[in-house]
């Protein structure tokens, strides 16, 4: 399947993020910068699902050639045509290709689990909404969600290296995760990069509601 090709004048954070690719990969783009703390939450998570995993904005591909090396059936989507190309050349065994987070372009249900770390760090409220209905339509009933975010007291946007992101109060990204539909399992923050905190959840989709019948 042919790759559609966003028109990068549409996408400015896209964009932002195609121009210092490189950059990117050197400063937070490789599995060895990322914390033991996350390599166990994600590593853990990821093995307790039940049939493929896409890896939402996976960036330069580590994360999914990480987990795609411990024996994880997964994929890397990503919005950044640079992303994706040094993704295929630098981890060739592994599928990535272009999508976004508001359409994966797969069938509804035929997920069993998505990983989203800290790539909705840019969207604003109705963006995350739009994203984890689309997450809950290609999870299948059960299937499990894993969110990394920069978590503080209130949403308040701040000037990220490559372009402005929202900092979640951990209670309100949890309402909206329930909102769309998931049960969440776990919600926690702690200490990460100097300066911000790291917030994470794990939810599963929870089922349609039981119907409940008159006794004849």
């Amino acid at each position: 399947m042919t790759d559609p090709i966003p028109d990068p004048t549409s996408d400015p954070v896209a964009s932002a993020y195609g121009a210092r690719a490189d950059e990117y990969v050197d400063a937070v783009g490789r599995i060895s910068h990322a914390e033991e703390a996350d390599l166990r939450l994600v590593g853990t998570w990821a093995h307790r699902m039940d049939g493929p995993l896409v890896d939402v904005g996976c960036g330069p591909g580590q994360w999914t050639h990480w987990l795609h090396s411990r024996g994880v059936d997964v994929e890397g989507v990503d919005p950044v045509p640079e992303f994706i190309d040094l993704a295929r050349q630098t981890y060739p065994e592994v599928p990535y290709r272009l999508g976004q987070a508001r359409d994966l372009g797969v069938a509804p249900g035929s997920l069993g689990g998505i990983l989203a770390w800290y790539s909705l760090i840019h969207l604003p409220p109705a963006g995350i909404d739009a994203a984890l209905a689309e997450f809950a339509r290609c999870l299948r009933t059960g299937g499990g969600l894993l969110l990394g975010f920069f978590t503080a007291g209130t949403r308040t946007v701040f000037d990220h290296a490559v372009a402005p992101a929202y900092y979640w109060p951990v209670p309100a990204l949890v309402s909206l995760v329930e909102d769309a539909g998931f049960t969440v399992t776990h919600a926690a923050e702690r200490p990460g990069r100097p300066g911000r905190a790291h917030g994470e959840i794990t939810a599963v989709k929870a089922g349609p509601p039981r119907q409940l019948h008159s006794a004849p």
